[in-house]
């Protein structure tokens, strides 16, 4: 979700700013999946990388996050969106844990849309994780190396029985992955846009569907209209 800053650069506001609009897009966006019929919508909130921005910033944005649950916990509720959280939440403030904590359980049996937030999360540590996870087992001599295939390391991602995204969509011009999902979007389609964040609303959002419909999806077989 990239282009809060340049958001509010334009309209002549401190960068703050354009991370209160990014959330209401997002607010917008949820609602918009609960009906299309969209199941599952994963938002990459804050990365490991993130860390090194402005303290000043990356306090806002802690405070921001712990703010939004508790203001949204329960319309979420009532819109029947189940939370989730990816990412290493161990280092975060104590409060916007335990806020976590409350969200993802009071949602759990939700079932209109699964809206899973990526907060300090970064694909590479992902991967490594599941890959000492899995070596413990080894060692353990509770798994054999010959045992190890795709679905082993799928099974200890932190996506764990939750579909590898259809959709990925980049918005403000950025033309790469950033540490996104690297595992989990090894067939996912691509969408590039120069909107900005903020401004990607329902009709933005549906325009990059409509491009989704429009992909020949084969997954390394031939087409079936070639």
């Amino acid at each position: 979700m990239d282009g809060n800053g340049r958001w509010a650069k334009r309209q002549g506001l401190p960068r703050i700013a354009g991370h209160r609009q990014g959330v209401k897009t997002l607010k917008e966006l949820v609602h918009c999946c609960k009906h299309w019929g969209i199941p599952v919508l994963t938002a990459y909130a804050f990365s490991t990388e993130n860390w090194h921005r402005p303290q000043a910033e990356v306090g806002f944005l802690m405070g921001l996050f712990e703010t939004v649950l508790a203001q949204e916990l329960a319309p979420l509720c009532r819109q029947g969106v189940r939370l989730s959280f990816i990412g290493d939440l161990s280092i975060l403030p104590q409060s916007l844990q335990r806020m976590i904590e409350q969200s993802v359980q009071m949602t759990q049996h939700n079932q209109a849309v699964h809206l899973m937030i990526a907060l300090n999360y970064g694909g590479r540590s992902e991967i490594t994780q599941a890959c000492r996870k899995i070596a413990a087992l080894v060692q353990q001599g509770q798994l054999s190396v010959t045992q190890i295939n795709e679905m082993t390391i799928a099974d200890h991602l932190m996506t764990m029985g939750t579909p590898d995204p259809d959709l990925l969509i980049r918005t403000s011009h950025e033309l790469r992955l950033s540490n996104f999902l690297p595992w989990q979007s090894a067939y996912t389609e691509l969408y590039f846009t120069d909107t900005v964040w903020p401004d990607f609303g329902p009709a933005e959002f549906y325009q990059a569907l409509l491009d989704y419909q429009r992909r020949d999806r084969r997954f390394g077989q031939v087409s079936q209209t070639a």
